[in-house]
């Protein structure tokens, strides 16, 4: 999967080829690059958003969906090859925060990475649940889409499409849940967390942890809503953003 070219993973809805800071967005499980159209409309021109398409989904459907959150980082972090011509900033969201973060630390090593990673919506990569959704039927899984209410109502009513798809749903839900983060693994960048105060699938003590998963500082950010409060609240989380991108040092920019 490292191998595939960049042009299978990215996606960049409205091209700002002269802004100086780059947002990188990954997808939480089931999600697709899409998702990420409002935050792409509402930063352009400022700044150019691109967003990650995973295997399993819309246009990379026939392809199968992937194996694990590891898989998932190899693919990016070689798809992004080439596009820190300007500091990148990354934001994922439930499965996506942690495709992030390990994304973060693979191009540490190679000696590149993001200015900041923005954590939302998923505890600390250390702190682990026993979660199985993976292994419930189709019945089960559409039954946890409904509980999170972060999947097109109008999907979730589509008998026809949600079958097709549910098998790529399936494959996040598994690479998340079997997920084991690499003891004492950080990345050197700052990170933020965001996190709705009412998310059934990570506590405020859960989200705090982050702060053990960084060589710089930490934050936490607390929204009113639950596992998809930033759908619930955009305008606060898109606020955050514009703070972030304001304060970032012009020295090195592009």
């Amino acid at each position: 999967m490292s191998s595939t070219p960049s042009d299978l993973w990215i996606r960049r809805f409205r091209p700002s080829p002269e802004a100086a800071d780059r947002l990188v967005c990954f997808p939480h499980a089931g999600g697709s690059a899409s998702f990420y159209v409002p935050v792409a409309t509402a930063l352009s021109p400022d700044v150019d958003v691109v967003a990650i398409q995973y295997p399993g989904r819309q246009d990379r459907r026939s392809e199968p969906g992937p194996a694990s959150v590891a898989e998932l980082a190899d693919g990016v972090t070689a798809a992004l090859a080439g596009w820190d011509d300007r500091p990148l900033t990354f934001f994922g969201h439930s499965m996506g925060a942690l495709v992030a973060f390990e994304v973060a630390r693979r191009m540490e090593r190679a000696g590149s990475g993001p200015v900041r990673l923005f954590a939302s919506g998923r505890r600390a990569p250390s702190r682990t649940r026993d979660e199985r959704v993976h292994t419930l039927d189709d019945d089960g899984v559409i039954a946890e889409l409904r509980a999170l209410n972060g999947t097109d109502s109008q999907l979730l009513d589509d008998e026809e499409v949600l079958r097709m798809v549910l098998p790529a749903i399936r494959s996040d839900y598994r690479a998340v849940e079997t997920y084991r983060c690499e003891p004492g693994a950080r990345v050197r960048c700052p990170v933020t967390v965001l996190t709705g105060d009412a998310d059934p699938r990570t506590s405020l003590e859960e989200a705090r942890d982050w702060s053990g998963h960084t060589e710089a500082d930490s934050d936490l950010r607390v929204f009113s809503g639950g596992h998809f409060f930033l759908s619930e609240r955009p305008a606060e989380v898109l606020a955050v953003l514009r703070e972030h991108f304001a304060a970032t040092p012009a020295a090195g920019r592009v």
